[in-house]
C-alpha cells in the first residue's frame, strides 16, 4: 500500500467514525483502547506502589540481595551517581531511577512507531515487554531484568496508544476532548484500584504476589489490545521526500524563537523542584508514614499503599474543582496565563509537604503515631497545586512553542519529570539521616525556591511565557 493509499483509509476510517456511536457516544476503538490502558495503568501503579517498600522490607535484605542478577555492578553504578548509599538511599535512588526513566524511553517509541513499524505493532511489542518484565519480579533473580523490560515496555506503550485515541477523530470532531477524558478517567480509576489490590497484596500477604497481581493486570490489558486491533485507525506510511520530493518544511527560527526555546528548556530544572512533593508520595512518604501514622482501625491495620489510592481519588476531585473554579473566575475576571497558574500552583503545592513537616514535629513531641487527616491535609494541598502545574505546563509548552516544534517541545516538557525524579530518589535516600521535620522542610524550600523563580520568569520574560498584544502577534 502506498503512503497515499494508506492515508486515504485513515482518512476513510475517521469520516466513517464519525457516525461510530457503539461505545457511549464514541467510536468503538475508544473502548478497547481505554480498556487497555486502564489494564497497564493498574499494572504500573501497583507495581511502583509497592517498590520501594519492597526493597525496604525484603530485597535489599541480607539473604535477598545477592540473589539479584548483576545487583553488585548495578549498586556500583548507582554509588557512583549518588555517592555512599544507605538502605534507604539505594532503594529510593533505584526506584527513582526506574520512574525518571519511564519519561525518557518512550522518546524513543514514538520514533519507532513513526519511522519503521507503526504504532499498533509498538504498542504490542511493548504490552507483551511489560507482561513479561512484572512476572518476572516475581523472582528475585530477575529483578534488574524485570525493570529494564518494563522500561522498554512502557517507551513502545505509553505515548503510541494515546496518539491511537486522537487518530480515532478527525480534527472537527467535538468528541475529541471527551474522547480523551474517558481515556483519562480510566487511567485514574486504576491509580485509585491498584494499591488497594497489589498493595494490599503484597503488603499482608506476599510482596511477589503483589506483582503477580500487577502482572495478571498486564496480561489482561494485552488481550483486550488485541482483540480490539481492528477497530484501530489505520496508519499511513510516512513520506520520504526523496520519493516525492515534498518533505514537510518547517519555518526558519526567528532569533525570538531560539530565546523561547531556550527558556523553556532553562525551566525543565524549575519544574523538576516544583513537583518534588507529588512525586515523593511513591517513595520516602510511604516508608516514613509506615511509622508516622495512625493505621490500625478497629484491629485492622491498613497496608500504607492505600495512601496512594487516597491521594488519586483527591487528584480525580481537585481536578475536576480546579477546572470548575478557573471557568468561574473566567467568566467573572480575566483568567491568568499558564506561567501565573503555574506559580499559584507552586505555593500552594509547598504547603503539602509543609504539613507534614508540621505532623513531624507533633509526632516528635506527642511521641505516638499522628491521625490520618494530617494525610489528607497533605494530599489536598498537593494535588490542588498539582492541578495547576503539571497539566497547565503542558498547555504552556504547546502553546508558547515555536511552529513546526510542537511534538518535540511536548517530548522536552516530560524531562522535566525524569529530572524531578532522579532528585526525589536523592532526596528519598535522605531520609532517617535528618530530623523528619527538616527533611520535609527540605522539600518545603525547594519548592518554594521554584516557585519564586517561576515568579522572576513572569515578570522578566512575559514576552516569551506569556504574550500578549504585540508579543502574541509575534507569536502567532
Amino acid at each position: 500500500m502506498t503512503s497515499e493509499n494508506s492515508a486515504a483509509a485513515l482518512d476513510e476510517f475517521k469520516a466513517q467514525a464519525k457516525n461510530d456511536t457503539v461505545f457511549i457516544g464514541h467510536p468503538a476503538g475508544l473502548g478497547w483502547l481505554s480498556a487497555s490502558e486502564f489494564w497497564e495503568r493498574f499494572s504500573y501503579y501497583g507495581m511502583q506502589t509497592l517498590l520501594v517498600l519492597y526493597l525496604v522490607h525484603y530485597l535489599l535484605l541480607p539473604g535477598q540481595i545477592e540473589q539479584v542478577w548483576g545487583f553488585t555492578a548495578f549498586g556500583h553504578l548507582i554509588g557512583w551517581l549518588y555517592g555512599e548509599q544507605t538502605k534507604m538511599a539505594l532503594a529510593s535512588n533505584t526506584a527513582q531511577l526506574y520512574a525518571g526513566l519511564v519519561y525518557v524511553t518512550p522518546l524513543a517509541g514514538g520514533f519507532l512507531a513513526d519511522r519503521l513499524i507503526g504504532r499498533t505493532r509498538t504498542v504490542s511489542i511493548g504490552a507483551v515487554l511489560m507482561v513479561i518484565g512484572t512476572f518476572l519480579l516475581v523472582l528475585n533473580q530477575t529483578f534488574l531484568v524485570a525493570l529494564l523490560l518494563l522500561l522498554v515496555g512502557v517507551g513502545c506503550f505509553k505515548g503510541n496508544i494515546a496518539s491511537q485515541v486522537g487518530d480515532l477523530y478527525t480534527i472537527d470532531d467535538p468528541r475529541r476532548a471527551d474522547g480523551f477524558q474517558i481515556y483519562f478517567l480510566g487511567i485514574q480509576l486504576a491509580v485509585i484500584i491498584s494499591p488497594f489490590i497489589c498493595g494490599t497484596l503484597g503488603q499482608k500477604v506476599d510482596w511477589h504476589l503483589g506483582f503477580l497481581a500487577a502482572g495478571v493486570g498486564m496480561a489482561a490489558g494485552l488481550a483486550i489490545y488485541l482483540l480490539g486491533r481492528r477497530n484501530f485507525p489505520p496508519e499511513p506510511l510516512r513520506k520520504t521526500s526523496a520519493a516525492k520530493g515534498t518533505a514537510d518544511k518547517r519555518p526558519p527560527l526567528t532569533t525570538r524563537d531560539w530565546q523561547v526555546v531556550i527558556l523553556l528548556v532553562a525551566l525543565l530544572p524549575v519544574l523538576a523542584l516544583s513537583i518534588i512533593g507529588n512525586q515523593e508520595i511513591f517513595d520516602a512518604y510511604l516508608v516514613w508514614g509506615e511509622k508516622t501514622f495512625q493505621t490500625n482501625f478497629f484491629g485492622f491495620n491498613m497496608p500504607i499503599t492505600w495512601l496512594v489510592s487516597l491521594d488519586a481519588g483527591v487528584s480525580t476531585v481537585t481536578m475536576i474543582g480546579v477546572i470548575a473554579f478557573w471557568r468561574w473566575y473566567g467568566k467573572r475576571w480575566k483568567e491568568p496565563d499558564e506561567i501565573t497558574k503555574i506559580v499559584i500552583g507552586v505555593a500552594i503545592g509547598t504547603l503539602g509537604p509543609l504539613v507534614l513537616a508540621g505532623c513531624a514535629l507533633g509526632q516528635a513531641t506527642m511521641h505516638h503515631r499522628v491521625p490520618l487527616y494530617w494525610a489528607l491535609g497533605f494530599h489536598i494541598l498537593n494535588d490542588i497545586g498539582f492541578a495547576n502545574v503539571l497539566p497547565v505546563g503542558l498547555a504552556l509548552y504547546s502553546r508558547a512553542a515555536p511552529r513546526g516544534l510542537g511534538g518535540i517541545m511536548i517530548a522536552v516538557y516530560y524531562l522535566h519529570l525524569f529530572i524531578g525524579n532522579m532528585l526525589v530518589g536523592y532526596l528519598g535516600g535522605l531520609l532517617g539521616t535528618m530530623p523528619d521535620a527538616s527533611f520535609w522542610l527540605l522539600h518545603v524550600g525547594l519548592m518554594a525556591i521554584s516557585a519564586v523563580l517561576l515568579l522572576l520568569t513572569r515578570l522578566f520574560f512575559a514576552g516569551l511565557v506569556a504574550p500578549s498584544g504585540a508579543a502574541a502577534a509575534l507569536a502567532d
